[in-house]
């Protein structure tokens, strides 16, 4: 791993500097895409905000931090040989362990000079004139560039200074998307969590065991799926480097971009014996298989997810010692798999512990943060320590963040504003020669393995650049009626499903004001990547070349 990272770094308040393409992020999309576009023989220089490269993975080093996909699926695909170096210690491996994966990848292709660490962009103006784009950081860079790429993560704009007085608590105060690289002692103090999506769920059940007090506050309870991990041995290694060219062909032609898929037909056409022997092998894989790979049905249907989330209920009922814990633990106003549901490991048996109180602040909301620590509509908790779990702004939130102006001045943040719309997640219109993965609309907003889907939007990017060089081309905008009629697509297959039937950050509803839409396409993985594989194939309809 690079441990000199700054060496290699540009100097940062360059002036009048062209490239073919500005990438902004260096997680697993933004890496992938400066891999693919020097070696498509381009000019491009990647902006990122952090003072080292991952993304996802090195933000979030928050105390039980892990993925949630298989690693043997959650990885690049570029490369047979870098793949059969590196080797995964886990099913499911932990943030360090990841983080030094990134490093060792782009340590391997020599990535690093054309990486400026350290810098967040701020603005981005499309010229007409020109025909390029306009870049500004804070650091005082002012770069042009033909073509911009947004890699910045679906899951990168933290919400923070949620409730009055946060800057008044005397104690530590972390969150979780912001966590400090120098180590945080829990022992002997009284820690308070809020948020039990899947982050909190992780931190909760990592540091039960250590501190004093555990007070979680929790406003919606989680369905949640016990993970099956372990470590890999070498036979195991053998078995998937051997496996390489199945993996890679297999993961772009499922569902959900895994290894697995809804391969035990309808569950219509099973007898009640047969779906319980079918639900209990995926309960016992311990993957996220019992969700996006048991029955498509569980997304549709009202009966069969009502079968399915009472199984869910049982199981994690049979975990939980106390009824009335119980009863604050599993949800009951939303059906299993409507929401993001996370893997964990001995979550609710936290709860068990005594020295572990559950809050409920649906029933007793929060009302401030005060210098000592909480306060209810119960009373205050006093605490040593504050850590906030509190989500995002999902897929919109990191782009609106940034002042990107497209066509005639208008900015990004104020289409959003009015509609959440995209081009298959890829492109927009009135923004010429923008490109995005993890935007809205595609399934790389939420509903897939991450590194499948990221890889899969880099090289229609990059194809679709190197399509425009070839025949002499400047310039690719979506019409205003190919955005629509991807819109309407997008929302008749999200309008048949139950996801749109409960709130969550899925649907922007955990962030005030958001416009209430199904941010992440749910057709299918395979499905999305072979309609942007016939736009290519067709010469691109529905999109301006100039």
């Amino acid at each position: 791993m690079n441990t000199n990272n700054a060496s290699h770094v540009p100097a940062p308040g360059r002036t009048h500097a062209d490239f073919d393409v500005v990438v902004i992020g260096a997680g697993l999309s933004g890496l992938y895409q400066l891999y693919r576009l020097r070696r498509s023989g381009l000019k491009a220089l990647v902006f990122e905000a952090g003072d080292g490269i991952g993304g996802t993975w090195f933000w979030n080093r928050y105390p039980g931090a892990r993925v949630d996909s298989q690693s043997h699926v959650y990885q690049y695909w570029f490369s047979k040989e870098i793949h059969e170096d590196w080797t995964w210690s886990e099913r499911f491996c932990a943030q360090p362990e990841l983080e030094r994966y990134i490093n060792f990848i782009a340590d391997r292709c020599g990535l690093w000079d054309d990486i400026q660490l350290g810098t967040r962009v701020t603005g981005l103006r499309y010229d007409d004139n020109g025909r390029c784009w306009h870049v500004e950081t804070d650091r005082g860079d002012r770069v042009t560039a033909q073509f911009v790429v947004s890699c910045t993560g679906m899951l990168s704009a933290p919400l923070t200074d949620l409730f009055p007085g946060q800057k008044r608590f005397r104690g530590e105060l972390y969150h979780t998307a912001r966590w400090p690289k120098t180590p945080v002692v829990f022992e002997g103090k009284r820690v308070g969590v809020v948020g039990t999506g899947a982050t909190g769920i992780q931190v909760i059940q990592t540091i039960a065991p250590l501190v004093t007090q555990l007070k979680v506050f929790q406003r919606t309870p989680q369905y949640t799926i016990q993970m099956n991990n372990w470590r890999w041995n070498e036979p195991d290694h053998k078995q998937l480097h051997a496996r390489f060219d199945e993996l890679k062909q297999r993961v772009h032609n499922t569902f959900a971009g895994f290894d697995f898929d809804f391969e035990r037909g309808s569950y219509h056409a099973l007898t009640p014996a047969q779906r319980r022997d079918a639900l209990e092998e995926l309960w016992h894989d311990g993957t996220l298989a019992f969700w996006v790979g048991s029955f498509p049905e569980v997304l549709v249907d009202e009966n069969v997810n009502a079968d399915v989330t009472a199984f869910v209920r049982e199981k994690m009922r049979a975990r939980i010692e106390r009824p009335e814990l119980a009863a604050k633990l599993i949800p009951t106003r939303y059906g299993f798999g409507t929401r993001r549901v996370p893997l964990e490991t001995h979550y609710l048996e936290a709860y068990n512990r005594d020295n572990v109180e559950l809050v409920d602040i649906s029933q007793t909301p929060i009302r401030e943060i005060t210098e000592k620590g909480v306060r209810t509509a119960a009373g205050e908790y006093e605490l040593d320590m504050l850590i906030f779990a509190t989500g995002f702004d999902a897929a919109t939130g990191a782009l609106t963040r940034i002042d990107i102006r497209g066509r005639e001045g208008r900015t990004l943040k104020e289409k959003w504003g009015e509609d959440i719309r995209t081009a298959m997640g890829l492109q927009l219109h009135g923004f010429p020669n923008f490109f995005m993965t993890g935007a809205p609309l595609a399934p790389s907003a939420a509903f897939c393995n991450m590194t499948t889907c990221l890889q899969q939007q880099v090289d229609w990017i990059t194809d679709t650049i190197c399509y425009l060089r070839d025949r002499g081309r400047q310039t690719i905008e979506p019409t205003a009626e190919k955005e629509e009629q991807w819109l309407q697509h997008h929302e008749e297959i999200a309008n048949a499903t139950l996801l749109v039937k409960t709130d969550s950050w899925y649907l922007g509803s955990n962030v005030k004001g958001k416009q209430r839409r199904l941010l992440s396409y749910v057709g299918g993985v395979a499905a999305y990547r072979q309609q942007c594989d016939q736009v290519m194939a067709a010469g691109y309809p529905g999109f301006v070349m100039a």
